[in-house]
């Protein structure tokens, strides 16, 4: 017989006290979402029938997840970020809010205040010369109407050869692949940069571990991230997966969604001036109009800050 005291009256007081409803003190909204935490918890421990040893390896489990600075990963891995893609997706429908580039998950690998160019940049350092292949990203950023919009912010980030993003990989050199473009008269932006490789979660990691649990991979295909945002529209955050990639549509983090498959072509014409084969990526963003301020500005996730 399975003991089940998770519904009774004592232990939900027990719950409210742990909680702070016994106090004035402190945030009560906090103070919902702990007591919330709680019963549930206490809930699928009973149903699952899970053991102490099984609790006391979750916990040491999330130790380890935190000290490896994994969590944002793990959340992706699990579809819980793109699922708070789909609920937005489905409160804008419900709102009448339609039409535009689709969104998907930023990730855990966002720096912020990267070098702001006008209209066209370089992103990388040369450091790969030789060994990546260069890529000439640009597009238009379009608001709801087709037409251009000038000024517009194009914030985007990705990986270089290996799989490896600067700030969080210590070779890079500060800001490497990674730059802020204010968009043209004509709405454009141009980036040279190199052809990123996709990549796979660390197979020491957390993360690995319980995807290994689940009998799934830790691999992402490759992807360029963007933040796209311009006064009097909804901010986008979405990014372009690249066609072809073995791991396009079997993405662990789910990101790949209709509408956002960048096709690459490459060429060997010298006609950008550089000397081999090179790649072409042309890509639109179209926004929406905002529905007030706060729709303006991105969400207030943590993100890494490159110190000075």
């Amino acid at each position: 017989m399975t003991v089940k005291i998770s519904h009774t009256a004592d232990i939900q007081k027990f719950f409210e006290q742990a909680a702070g409803f016994t106090n004035d003190q402190g945030s009560p909204r906090l103070k919902r979402i702990i007591q919330r935490v709680l019963h549930d918890s206490a809930k699928l421990i009973e149903d699952l029938q899970i053991s102490e040893d099984e609790f006391w390896q979750a916990v040491d489990y999330l130790n380890r997840l935190g000290g490896r600075g994994e969590a944002g990963l793990l959340v992706a891995g699990l579809g819980l970020e793109h699922f708070l893609d789909l609920l937005q997706d489905a409160k804008d429908a419900e709102a009448g809010l339609t039409g535009g580039t689709p969104r998907t998950i930023e990730g855990p690998l966002y720096v912020a205040g990267a070098p702001l160019a006008e209209g066209q940049v370089r992103m990388d350092d040369g450091s790969e010369e030789g060994v990546a292949t260069v890529m000439f990203l640009e597009g238009q950023v379009l608001d709801p109407n087709g037409q251009p919009l000038a000024g517009a912010t194009v914030d985007l980030w990705h990986a270089n050869t290996r799989g490896t993003y600067s700030f969080f990989d210590q070779s890079q050199s500060e800001y490497n692949l990674r730059r802020r473009i204010v968009t043209d008269a004509e709405g454009r932006y141009r980036a040279r940069s190199i052809v990123p490789s996709g990549y796979g979660c660390d197979p020491q990691g957390p993360t690995q571990e319980c995807l290994d649990l689940l009998g799934r991979h830790g691999q992402r295909p490759a992807h360029v991230h963007f933040f796209i945002s311009a006064p009097g529209h909804r901010h986008l955050t979405t990014q372009i997966n690249l066609a072809g990639d073995k791991y396009l549509w079997d993405d662990f983090a789910y990101a790949t969604r209709d509408g956002l498959v960048g096709e690459v072509e490459f060429r060997e014409d010298g006609a950008r001036g550089v000397a081999g084969r090179y790649a072409e990526l042309k890509f639109d963003f179209q926004l929406q109009k905002a529905p007030d301020s706060d729709a303006e500005q991105r969400s207030g996730r943590p993100r890494a800050l490159q110190q000075a």
